[in-house]
C-alpha cells in the first residue's frame, strides 16, 4: 500500500477594486514553474486542508478526515473473503426485506458487485421513500441473528418449491442450472433462495450500520430489452462504519467530479437528444482539449514510425461480411443502407480499412515493420439504457493503429508500443497502470506454434520493460493474446484505456500476405493497439481525474485578462492579442465588477488570471495570479509569456 498526503492552497475570498490589493492571498508564492500547474486532484475546500490518501492497487482510493490524517484503506471482495460474504449475504437479506414489505414482489438475480451488492425485483415501481422502509425492515432482520444455513436439494425438489412460491424468475434460473444438486440457502425458517454462496454464519455478523441502500434503476431481465423491466435496488456495505463513510466520502468526490456535470458547467461537451442519444457535440472549448490531444497523439505516432491514414466511415456490407463483423457482432452495428442497390454500412471497427490500405499493393519481407495509425470515428449501437455521458456512446473516434510484421519482429514491436503507452499516458498525469495479460481462449484460431510465440512476445515485452501483469488465462480473443492496461486516476479508479492485441484471424480472412526471402508467400503478424481508447472516453476521464481543473498545457482557456474597469479595456485586448500571437490561448472577460469577473474565473477553472488596473497601464504590466500558486505579482506581459512557454514546453513536470 503506498500513502501520500496533499496541502491544498487557499482560495482568496476578500477582494477589493484595487488590482494588487485584491491578488494578496495568505501564503506568497514564488513565480514559478509549479506556481502554474494543476496539482493532483483532489478535494478542495476554502482553507489549508490536508488531506490523507491510501492506495492500493484493486481499490479506489479512501479520503479520510484530515485533522488526525487517518488513512482508510478501503477491502475488496478480491482482498476481503468476509467483505464478500457480507455483500452476498445483504443482498439475500434486502431480498427478504422486499417480500415482507411487497409480497407480490417476484425476485430474479442478486449478486455482489465492486462495492456492494444489488438484487432485481419483478413488481410496482420504488421511490426513494421506499427504500428506507426496505432499510428499516433489512435492521429488523439483521437484528434476529437468523442463521444461513445451506441446504442441498434434486432438480425436482427445487422445482415443487418453486412452483409452490410461484416464482417464475427462480423457475427460469433453475433451468439454467446444469450442475446438481441444487443449492439453496435459508435465512432461518424465513426465506430461501437458489444460491450456491458463499455467505456470513448468520444475518448477526452484517452490522447494519455499515450498510446503506442506495439507488433504485430500471433493468431490462437478462439485460434483454424485449424481456420485462425489472426494478434494481443497489446497495453498499462493509465490514465496519468506518469504512462506508469512507466510502460515501469518495463517493461525494466522484460525484463532484462526474464529467457529465463538469462537461455542462465548463461547456465543453454536450449529448443533443435532437440528433440523437449518444452522440457527442464537442463544444469550443472541448474541440480546443481534443485538438491538443489529437496534435501530441500524431506526433508522437509520426516520431516512433506510424504512418498516418484517414479513411471512410462508411463501407459496402460486403467488407464486413469478410471481416467477420456480420456474423459475430452484428447486434451492434447499425443497420445496413441501400445505395445505388449495394448495402453500405457504418463502421463499428478501422481494422479492415487499414488491410486494404496494407493490401493496395505487394509486400516484401524487406518493408517491415509497417505501422499505421488513424484517429477513425467508429459508430455502435448501444441500447439508450446503457449510454452514460462519454463512457458509453454510439459515436466515438478510436486512436486505432496497424502492426503488420514478422514472426521474430513481434517482441521489439509490443516493447516499441509500450514504451509509447508509457510516454503518451504520463503526458496526461496517468503513472499507475494495472496490467493483464490474456492467453489462449478455448475457441481460437491459429496454429499452436504461433499462439506460443506470439504469447512468448508478450510476455518478454512485458519483463523487458519491467512492468508487472496478472494472466488472465484462456481470457484473450479468439484471434491472438492481448495485453489490457488500466489507468489509475485521482481517486484511485482503473479505467481501460490501452489495449494491445495479436491478431491471426484478419490476415488470414483477407489473405494478408508478403514475399519472404526465399520468394514464397507468408502471412504477416498483424498487432491491433490503442492507447487512449476513445478520444470521447478518455476526455471524460480527464475531465474526472483532474475534476475540471486542467493542467496549464492542456486548459482551453489558459489566461484570462480581466480590467479593473472598462477605462483598461482597450489595454486588456492589445495583452490578449499579444498573449495569442504566442500561442497562448487567451481572452478578455469585461463588463462586470472586477470581484464578479473573478469568481466567474475560479467557476470556470482558468489557470491564470492578469487583473489590469490604472496601475497596470502606467507600467505596461499585469498583475498575475495562478489559480493553484495564488498571487504571482506584477510583471511585463514579455515576462508573463515567457514564463508561460516555459510551461507549456515541459507539460509532464505540470
Amino acid at each position: 500500500m503506498a500513502s501520500f498526503t496533499i496541502t491544498l492552497p487557499t482560495i482568496f475570498s476578500s477582494i477589493t477594486s484595487s488590482s494588487t490589493h485584491f491578488l494578496k492571498s495568505q501564503t506568497r508564492i514564488p513565480f514559478a514553474f509549479g506556481s502554474l500547474r494543476s496539482p493532483t486532484p483532489t478535494l478542495f475546500n476554502r482553507k489549508f486542508t490536508t488531506l490523507a490518501v491510501a492506495t492500493r492497487p484493486s481499490q479506489p482510493a479512501a479520503v479520510s478526515d484530515s485533522d488526525d490524517k487517518t488513512r482508510i484503506v478501503l477491502p475488496t471482495n478480491e482482498s476481503s473473503s468476509s467483505l464478500l460474504r457480507i455483500r452476498h449475504t445483504c443482498a439475500h437479506v434486502m431480498a427478504m426485506a422486499v417480500q415482507k414489505l411487497y409480497p407480490k414482489a417476484k425476485v430474479t438475480i442478486g449478486p455482489w458487485i465492486e462495492n456492494g451488492f444489488y438484487y432485481d425485483f419483478d413488481m410496482e415501481p420504488l421511490t426513494d421513500k421506499d427504500l428506507k422502509r426496505i432499510k428499516k425492515e433489512m435492521d429488523r432482520i439483521i437484528s434476529k441473528n437468523f442463521p444461513l444455513v445451506r441446504e442441498e436439494v434434486s432438480r425436482d425438489e427445487a422445482h415443487r418449491r418453486i412452483l409452490a412460491l410461484n416464482e417464475p424468475y427462480k423457475m427460469e434460473i433453475l433451468e439454467g442450472i446444469k450442475e446438481e444438486p441444487i443449492t439453496i440457502y435459508h435465512i432461518g425458517e424465513e426465506w430461501w433462495d437458489l444460491c450456491a454462496g458463499p455467505h456470513v454464519e448468520s444475518t448477526g455478523n452484517i452490522n447494519r450500520n455499515a450498510v446503506e441502500l442506495e439507488s433504485i434503476a430500471g433493468a431490462y431481465w437478462r439485460g434483454d430489452e424485449r424481456k420485462p423491466m425489472l426494478q434494481r435496488i443497489y446497495g453498499t456495505a462493509w465490514e465496519n462504519e468506518e469504512q462506508l463513510k469512507a466510502y460515501l466520502h469518495f463517493k461525494e468526490e466522484a460525484k463532484r467530479r462526474d464529467h457529465r456535470r463538469l462537461g455542462q458547467d465548463l461547456d465543453l461537451f454536450s449529448i443533443q437528444e435532437n440528433a440523437g442519444g449518444g452522440l457527442v457535440f464537442w463544444h469550443p472549448k472541448g474541440a480546443i482539449v481534443r485538438h491538443i490531444i489529437e496534435d501530441f497523439w500524431k506526433k508522437i505516432h509520426i516520431e516512433r514510425g506510424y504512418d498516418l491514414l484517414y479513411t471512410p466511415h462508411v463501407a459496402k456490407a460486403d467488407l464486413w461480411k469478410i471481416s467477420g463483423h456480420l456474423d459475430f457482432y452484428k447486434e451492434n452495428m447499425y443497420d445496413q443502407m441501400s445505395i445505388e442497390d449495394e448495402l453500405y454500412q457504418l463502421r463499428p471497427m478501422n481494422c479492415p480499412y487499414h488491410i486494404l490500405v496494407y493490401k493496395r499493393k505487394p509486400h516484401s519481407y524487406r518493408d517491415f515493420p509497417i505501422r499505421v495509425a488513424e484517429l477513425g470515428t467508429v459508430y455502435r449501437y448501444e441500447l439508450s439504457g446503457s449510454l452514460h455521458g462519454l463512457f458509453r456512446v454510439r459515436g466515438f473516434t478510436q486512436d486505432d493503429a496497424h502492426i503488420f510484421c514478422l514472426d521474430d519482429q513481434i517482441k521489439d514491436e509490443i516493447r516499441g508500443v509500450l514504451d509509447l503507452t508509457e510516454e503518451t499516458l504520463s503526458q496526461f498525469g496517468f503513472d499507475k497502470y494495472e496490467i493483464n495479460l490474456s492467453t489462449r481462449p478455448e475457441k481460437s484460431v491459429g496454429d499452436d506454434d504461433i499462439w506460443e510465440k506470439a504469447t512468448s512476445a508478450l510476455k518478454d515485452a512485458l519483463d523487458d520493460k519491467g512492468w508487472s501483469y496478472q494472466i488472465d488465462d484462456g481470457g484473450g480473443a479468439f484471434y491472438g493474446p492481448k495485453i489490457d492496461v488500466k489507468i489509475e486516476d485521482a481517486l484511485g479508479r482503473k479505467w481501460q484505456c490501452s489495449t494491445i492485441q495479436v491478431d491471426f484471424n484478419l490476415p488470414q480472412r483477407f489473405d494478408v500476405t508478403y514475399v519472404d526471402s526465399n520468394s514464397e508467400k507468408k502471412r504477416p503478424i498483424m498487432i491491433h493497439r490503442a492507447v487512449l481508447g476513445s478520444l470521447e472516453r478518455f476526455f471524460g476521464v480527464l475531465i474526472e481525474h483532474y475534476a475540471g481543473d486542467f493542467p496549464l498545457w492542456l486548459s482551453p482557456i489558459q489566461a484570462r485578462i480581466l480590467p479593473v474597469s472598462d477605462v483598461q479595456l482597450e489595454y486588456c485586448k492589445d495583452v490578449t492579442d499579444k498573449l495569442k500571437k504566442y500561442g497562448i490561448r487567451a481572452e478578455v472577460c469585461h463588463g462586470e465588477r472586477l470581484p464578479k469577473l473573478i469568481r466567474n474565473a475560479e467557476k470556470q477553472k482558468i489557470p491564470l488570471m492578469a487583473v489590469v488596473g490604472a496601475k497596470e497601464i502606467e507600467t505596461q504590466t499585469v498583475t498575475v495570479r495562478s489559480r493553484f500558486g495564488g498571487e504571482l505579482g506584477t510583471m511585463p506581459v514579455d515576462d508573463l509569456i515567457s514564463r508561460i512557454k516555459l510551461a507549456i514546453e515541459n507539460p509532464t513536470s505540470l
